[in-house]
């Protein structure tokens, strides 16, 4: 055949079947924005109850964190050898179950336990639900599928912060796990009868079987079966160990270090907005509920941030987008107490920060899979959140480090601004290697 299965994708209209891969992972990603968000939601009412410091609550906030990092790192390039389907539906397993337990925990370290727990689940989900998002997706949608997973990730925190406000005066901080938990696990028989692995996968690896499912996946797809396996690259049949060893060859070294610092500094900078500004608000004398609300309306704007990056992304060149919105958010950080004085006018703020902060890291997710070929996706990406993940752990550690030492929130929000303009300098010293950006693009 003259072209390739990937590149009669990225050129054939987006039919229903691929939307509805998408939106499988969007429901996906849904449920681990409500996971992973869900400390800093009841984190102020965890901490009343178990009498605990600033620092003591970053350890709780970063526990989940180190989870997702380990899984990231560890867990999910393993999709990019047995296939992303069985990793997706093993790790929304372990997150539902670690939910669940986390319901039950009778002490700060035990909760910190199974929250690491869950973590762990996370981090193998995030990367391959990305991966297969876009691998489904045409090269046009593609920027907006994947960013549609971010959208769903907000909406999901959306959703979970209404839910703690209303359920946690009534029902405890217990609940609002407990709930989550079997929510979580709910999903599993909608997965396993309708996720499909991902075709990128199946050529590029060819497990058993794999013209027969190949051929079941292009006839959904509206494509012509084919006779005969695709010839594949001899690199995408090596083992993990050498498929992670190429993140670092010559050609990739200099993309996977960038990308890797964008990471770190978008995460640490996030999960400072995300798991304490509630916190911070009801510091400033905000109610609880208040507070939580603050952390809801920064997921509302993800929602509108993350799906925006998509549409921008499908007219104007995605590094370009990402620089923008580094910019405007570290601006919107760095003066953002100046309007705590107005309830309205602070919402207003946070809502605005909520947009941008989301679309940073949506960002980052739609650009680092178009840097790899398929063999090698959700290794990259997968590394890209795990060392993400350690910026976010650092950061709520850093931040009730410093509230304990009485820095005041304007200095804090300022600090984490810098974060996101240095984030913006590593996407632009990115940027010129779109010749890798567009070539890769075409490999799925």
């Amino acid at each position: 055949m003259s072209q390739t299965i990937g590149q009669q994708m990225d050129e054939k209209p987006m039919a229903g079947f691929q939307w509805g891969v998408v939106a499988l992972c969007f429901l996906i990603n849904m449920l681990d924005g409500f996971d992973v968000l869900v400390m800093a939601f009841t984190a102020a009412s965890v901490g009343a109850d178990w009498g605990l410091s600033g620092t003591q609550l970053g350890y709780l906030l970063s526990a989940g964190l180190v989870g997702m990092a380990i899984g990231s790192l560890f867990i999910a390039p393993w999709a990019d050898r047995f296939g992303r389907r069985p990793l997706i539906l093993a790790c929304v397993s372990i997150a539902g179950l670690g939910m669940l337990a986390s319901s039950r925990a009778t002490s700060p370290e035990m909760l910190a336990a199974l929250r690491l727990i869950t973590g762990l689940g996370i981090g193998g989900i995030l990367a391959s639900s990305y991966v297969i998002a876009g691998e489904y997706a045409n090269s046009k949608w593609r920027g907006l599928a994947i960013s549609l997973q971010s959208t769903a990730y907000a909406l999901g925190a959306t959703v979970g912060g209404i839910i703690a406000a209303q359920i946690i005066p009534t029902l405890g901080w217990r609940s609002v796990f407990f709930y989550g938990g079997i929510v979580t696990l709910l999903t599993l028989p909608l997965l396993a009868l309708w996720l499909p692995e991902s075709l990128a996968f199946l050529v590029s690896r060819q497990p058993s079987g794999a013209l027969e499912r190949i051929n079941r996946l292009l006839k959904r797809v509206r494509l012509a079966p084919v006779t005969q396996l695709p010839a594949t690259q001899e690199a995408s049949r090596k083992p993990l160990k050498e498929s992670f060893a190429e993140l670092f060859s010559p050609q990739l070294l200099r993309s996977t270090l960038l990308i890797w610092a964008a990471f770190f500094l978008v995460m640490f900078g996030f999960y400072f907005v995300m798991s304490w500004t509630p916190r911070l608000l009801v510091s400033a004398g905000l109610s609880n509920q208040q507070g939580i609300t603050g952390g809801v309306l920064l997921n509302v704007g993800g929602i509108f941030g993350t799906a925006l990056v998509g549409l921008l992304a499908a007219r104007f060149r995605l590094p370009r987008v990402l620089m923008v919105y580094l910019l405007v958010n570290a601006v919107l950080l760095a003066a953002f107490v100046q309007f705590t004085h107005s309830l309205d006018l602070a919402f207003a703020v946070v809502l605005l920060i909520g947009v941008f902060v989301n679309g940073c890291v949506a960002g980052l997710y739609a650009l680092t899979p178009s840097i790899y070929d398929a063999a090698q996706r959700v290794t990259g990406l997968g590394w890209g959140i795990g060392i993400g993940r350690m910026g976010a752990i650092l950061s709520p550690l850093v931040a009730g480090r410093l509230i304990d030492a009485q820095w005041q929130p304007a200095d804090l929000y300022f600090l984490f601004a810098l974060s996101f303009v240095l984030a913006a300098l590593v996407i632009w010293k990115l940027k010129p290697r779109r010749a890798l950006q567009l070539r890769s693009a075409t490999s799925a």
